[in-house]
């Protein structure tokens, strides 16, 4: 592979960064998941020497975490576009819109489960407070979105996006196992994980959420 040249321009840096990102997403998605990718695989598939990532990202954990965070607007992206001159849904329309968008950010729904475990308490103090306001600032929108759009409060929708969050980590993982437990779960048929279908499931718990909540006073 020949390996680009050093940036020198503020638009050569930054096109670089994204390179080092772009082929972090390509590698997540090809190996099954970001737990399986390094720095090294990463500036390799960048096509950049693997001392040059240190230039853009001091970590593998703050690149994963720059991924995370445009997950989020793209999460909300979505939703937004899902919602245009939408009135008066109801609770389970809400968690099937929620659990949809959610889906359709694969990457985002694996990231989920190593923010809080890694992720962001293995960076700078200040790019966690950057991850955090920005982070927070889609979640606010989120929940703006879903309130205007439907018949929950906003305190219903909060208390849904906090389990939409656990249940994608959790179910995320559990639906997408390691050639190891794919092959102990093809032995043993009772553990089958695999046969788990992430979201349907997660639509369907959502939705008995969602309905559970719209009778609890706020």
């Amino acid at each position: 592979m020949v390996m680009q040249r050093r940036a020198r321009s503020p638009e050569a840096k930054l096109r670089r960064a994204e390179d080092l990102l772009e082929a972090a997403r390509g590698l997540a998605a090809a190996r099954g998941g970001v737990r399986h990718i390094t720095l090294a695989s990463v500036t390799e598939a960048a096509g950049l020497h693997p001392s040059a990532v240190r230039r853009y990202f001091d970590s593998k954990e703050e690149l994963l975490l720059e991924l995370a965070e445009r997950g989020w607007r793209q999460w909300h992206e979505s939703l937004a576009a899902r919602l245009v001159g939408t009135r008066g849904l109801a609770p389970e329309g809400v968690a099937a819109v929620v659990a949809a968008t959610l889906a359709a950010q694969p990457l985002l729904c694996d990231l989920l489960t190593h923010v809080p475990l890694s992720l962001e308490g293995d960076v700078c103090i200040e790019r966690a407070h950057r991850y955090k306001t920005n982070t927070f600032a889609v979640y606010d929108a989120i929940v703006d979105d879903l309130t205007a759009a439907s018949t929950m409060t906003s305190a219903q929708v909060q208390d849904l996006i906090t389990v939409a969050l656990g249940l994608t980590a959790n179910l995320w993982q559990i639906s997408h196992p390691t050639p190891t437990l794919a092959e102990l779960y093809a032995q043993h048929p009772r553990w089958g994980h695999i046969a788990l279908d992430f979201e349907p499931r997660l639509t369907r718990l959502l939705q008995a959420t969602a309905t559970g909540l719209a009778t609890v006073e706020t």
